[in-house]
């Protein structure tokens, strides 16, 4: 029996912070409370400590299959659970594009036995797909994909009328990539006409504009309104979108829903000088002001969720000239710890950063016993010390790709024991090689 008793640990859970101990007996939290032993348990002293539920990034691309010489289920869950992800859903761009029920299987096939987070993977639709789309089954499976403006692969979906269908036909969670593919296409043959294939990236905000995101957000919000479709906005990135959004209703009842991922949050378009093809992402990192905005919708709850979108692409590639370099930067490693720097800046609370990571991802996707720390869940735990300063280097990065955008950047806290299914995956710098992670269930009829 495998048994672990953490012990005077600072447990964040639920917008409450408290002193306590957690019992985990066979990857499940039996008991929470004060003073607990047990005969055989292993324990593990965690004064100073914060220990929160284990982070859920709803949004990565971990590359495999077809594309993994840029990253892959082991490479990229390796980094994951160093940085406190212990779950991850991840898109249907890979190739082949899991499109039809059976490129599906072979996803989930391919992460058992191979991943050290627990996983889920999303089926991809197309203009032509519906018949595989009503196949899904939301219980094994995250939710729907659509990609409604053109970004790495080619899922592009731009026929209104199977947009509709879709819409109309489906009771899966439906996630959405939003640009206007018309705004973006004229935007950047302009710039072509200018600058020919080596666009500065500065102009990357201008060309993927505040426009083109809001033309499709909108468009496919009304949509959801219209046809009662369970629709999930991914990656907001302007000001201008985030009227479209309700905070005036608990999560549990909203049937549309928004996220924002890291570098919206950390970067803005003053920062391509420096960054460069390196913060080069779909949607644009765009002005201070969307930024600004963007946590402002954090704080008051017009925002559910904080992901990554992790996407890594090879030095080589991001090397090339704007027009060829693609969109997307690892991040998993090191987003917990990046919005923990940002707890210590006084822009937001450790409380509110589990609710962002951990909570709502759980809830908003309906996934069974995960994202919080209560008894009977999966014993999906992180430790963090909070005193622990450190520096992102290429010596402690552990994805594939082998850079990040936050090279250089100094963090203050860190994780130190990360345990996926009541096992320790990450013990104080050092990845073990246990691959717990679980097929990821949902709660739905």
């Amino acid at each position: 029996m495998n048994t672990t008793l953490i012990k005077n640990a600072k447990i964040v859970n639920e917008g409450l912070i408290t002193e306590g101990d957690v019992l985990v007996k066979d990857g499940i939290i039996t008991q929470i409370g004060t003073n607990l032993s047990h005969p055989t348990a292993v324990v593990l002293d965690a004064k100073g400590k914060y220990l929160l539920p284990g982070v859920i990034d709803d949004q990565v691309h971990f590359r495999d299959p077809g594309l993994t010489h840029k990253g892959d289920i082991e490479s990229e869950s390796r980094a994951a659970v160093a940085g406190g992800v212990t779950s991850y859903i991840d898109q249907p761009n890979t190739v082949p594009n899991a499109i039809t029920q059976e490129l599906l299987a072979q996803k989930y096939q391919n992460a058992a036995g191979r991943s050290y987070a627990n996983y889920s993977f999303m089926m991809g639709g197309t203009n032509d797909n519906l018949e595989e789309i009503l196949k899904t089954n939301p219980r094994n499976v995250a939710g729907l994909k659509l990609f409604l403006g053109s970004s790495t692969g080619d899922m592009l979906v731009d026929s209104s009328a199977a947009i509709e269908s879709i819409f109309s036909s489906t009771p899966l969670l439906i996630a959405v990539h939003c640009e206007d593919e018309t705004t973006v296409k004229n935007n950047l043959a302009h710039y072509k006409e200018l600058f020919g294939e080596d666009i500065p990236v500065s102009y990357h905000p201008i060309i993927r504009s505040e426009e083109a995101c809001y033309l499709s957000s909108s468009k496919t919000v009304e949509l959801a309104k219209k046809t009662g479709a369970r629709l999930h906005v991914f990656h907001i990135s302007t000001a201008k979108e985030l009227a479209l959004f309700d905070n005036s209703i608990p999560l549990e009842e909203k049937k549309i829903t928004a996220e924002v991922c890291i570098h919206h949050l950390w970067f803005s378009d003053s920062d391509y000088a420096t960054k460069g093809n390196f913060i080069k992402w779909n949607p644009a990192v765009k002005t201070s002001a969307d930024r600004d905005a963007l946590w402002k919708a954090v704080l008051n709850d017009t925002i559910d969720v904080i992901a990554t979108d992790h996407a890594p692409h090879t030095l080589e590639e991001k090397a090339q000239v704007y027009t060829k370099a693609p969109s997307g930067g690892p991040l998993v490693q090191h987003s917990l710890v990046a919005m923990l720097e940002k707890v210590r800046e006084g822009k937001i609370s450790i409380e509110k950063v589990v609710q962002k990571m951990a909570h709502n991802p759980a809830l908003l996707f309906k996934i069974e016993n995960r994202g919080f720390i209560r008894e009977g869940y999966h014993a999906d735990l992180v430790l963090v010390d909070p005193n622990a300063k450190w520096t992102v280097e290429k010596s402690n990065l552990l994805y594939k790709c082998g850079w990040s955008p936050l090279e250089g950047t100094v963090f203050h806290h860190q994780v130190t024991h990360t345990f996926v299914n009541g096992k320790m995956v990450f013990e104080n710098g050092k990845v073990n090689d246990i691959k717990a992670g679980e097929r990821l269930l949902f709660n739905r009829m």
